[in-house]
């Protein structure tokens, strides 16, 4: 029975003993660049040095982007058109009718969004939905003569709003600028057309 009983002991101590050994590790260990306890990737971004805003080319392309935009918006409305419909207008403009999913397409947009562009500009008289000879279920868009007299003007104002921009940069600098933003685009593999 003794013998039990001191076996017993032993078992019932060697948990203690281990855990004890561990906590000792646990509460000994230095936090340090050094320990696999500190995440090395952690400790070098929060020794980073934080850069400020005007150092990313993002920052100046979003400053300039968002004024080219904001300020040919507004032209748009004065004409009572958004930007995402000039784009589709313009994308009608020159040709007989185009079927919804080749706008979609070529506008980076779904079908779905494509016809709520044309819902809106056939209720401000400037498309028109056209069936087509070869598929009864199906439907082309084209512009109405009223259509066809905005679009022009509507380009003017994108001229006039890139020459406010731009108008100051030679020859050279916006064949630079462009050539630029097309490769970044290529680069990033960007099609969907800038509709805000």
């Amino acid at each position: 029975m003794t013998g039990r009983v001191i076996a017993g002991r032993q078992r019932a101590s060697a948990p203690r003993r281990a855990g004890a050994c561990a906590l000792s590790i646990l509460l000994t260990r230095k936090h340090s660049s050094s320990s696999f306890l500190v995440n090395k990737e952690d400790a070098m971004l929060e020794a980073a040095p934080v850069a400020d805003l005007t150092s990313h080319l993002g920052y100046w392309l979003r400053l300039v982007s968002n004024h080219v935009s904001h300020a040919f918006a507004r032209k748009l409305e004065a004409e009572g058109v958004t930007v995402a419909e000039w784009v589709l207008l313009r994308e009608l403009y020159g040709v007989p009718s185009l079927g919804p999913s080749r706008l979609a397409d070529t506008m980076g947009l779904t079908r779905g969004a494509v016809s709520k562009l044309a819902d809106r500009l056939i209720r401000k008289r400037l498309v028109v939905r056209e069936d087509r000879a070869d598929d009864a279920r199906a439907h082309l868009l084209a512009l109405t003569p009223a259509g066809r007299d905005l679009v022009p003007r509507l380009a003017a104002h994108a001229d006039t709003n890139d020459a406010a921009f731009f108008g100051h940069l030679t020859r050279e600098e916006r064949a630079a600028l462009e050539g630029l933003l097309k490769t970044i685009a290529l680069k990033r593999g960007l099609k969907a057309m800038p509709l805000a």
